[in-house]
């Protein structure tokens, strides 16, 4: 069912809207604008009065006006409509953002409310993660991260080689202690969930039995927020 806010009701919906973190852009049926909120007008740089009976594609580009009968055909059971657009801003900026389309009976049955969040940020997080995380794995040192009690969370392709294991799911059943017991490793482990960091070379056995080698190891206390989780460390051969 569409939204309906009874006439007696449409200044506390205002207010409500004016406290919203998110942009609302309330249209007409054919998707002219009526009225913004307050941080539409922060979000895309212009007051109200510039732009009431503009189309919607005045801050959604790609919402055409073919566009918007299309998604107010496909609103007419009372559901929601996301979609991912473009914004731009006064400025002739553009940012991803994600858009909701509901029905409102606000100024006249079937308006339109997009309820419109830049989500430019959370792109470049993500992005910033795969980063990292591709850089983890094509890393030339053994990488690993381990829980509080030094169980394997996450480990690289190095890690795997270096330590002669087959796979991830096999290197998550192995503890620190498993492949690092020399001191001081222990000890520095135990550091690094106190919240120090340290860097130490030790001669460590081989697998294959051949002549020991020289590796240097950096372990270092794993947040989440303000909370030590855990510990992350590298494995470097000198």
């Amino acid at each position: 069912m569409p939204l309906f806010v009874p006439k007696d009701r449409k200044s506390l919906f205002r207010q409500f809207l004016a406290g919203m973190y998110d942009a609302v852009v309330i249209t007409d049926p054919n998707g002219h604008i009526l009225e913004v909120n307050r941080r539409a007008v922060e979000h895309f740089g212009y007051i109200e009065d510039e732009v009431v009976d503009k189309p919607i594609s005045f801050f959604i580009p790609g919402l055409a006006p073919e566009i918007v009968k299309r998604i107010r055909k496909g609103l007419d059971d009372g559901h929601h409509m996301m979609i991912d657009a473009n914004g731009l801003n006064k400025d002739g900026s553009k940012f991803f953002c994600e858009v909701a389309v509901s029905v409102i009976d606000l100024m006249e049955p079937d308006d339109l409310v997009f309820t419109i969040r830049n989500v430019e940020r959370r792109r470049r997080i993500n992005s910033m993660l795969r980063s990292k995380e591709r850089a983890f794995e094509l890393s030339q040192a053994a990488l690993f991260s381990c829980d509080r009690e030094g169980r394997f969370t996450n480990v690289n392709k190095a890690f795997l080689e270096m330590f002669a294991l087959e796979s991830e799911e096999e290197a998550k059943s192995k503890s620190f202690a498993d492949f690092m017991s020399d001191d001081p490793l222990p000890a520095n482990f135990a550091k690094a969930l106190d919240g120090e960091s340290s860097l130490v070379g030790i001669v460590a056995e081989t697998t294959d039995g051949e002549d020991n080698e020289e590796v240097e190891v950096s372990l270092a206390p794993d947040y989440d927020g303000r909370k030590v989780k855990g510990v992350v460390g590298s494995v470097i051969k000198l």
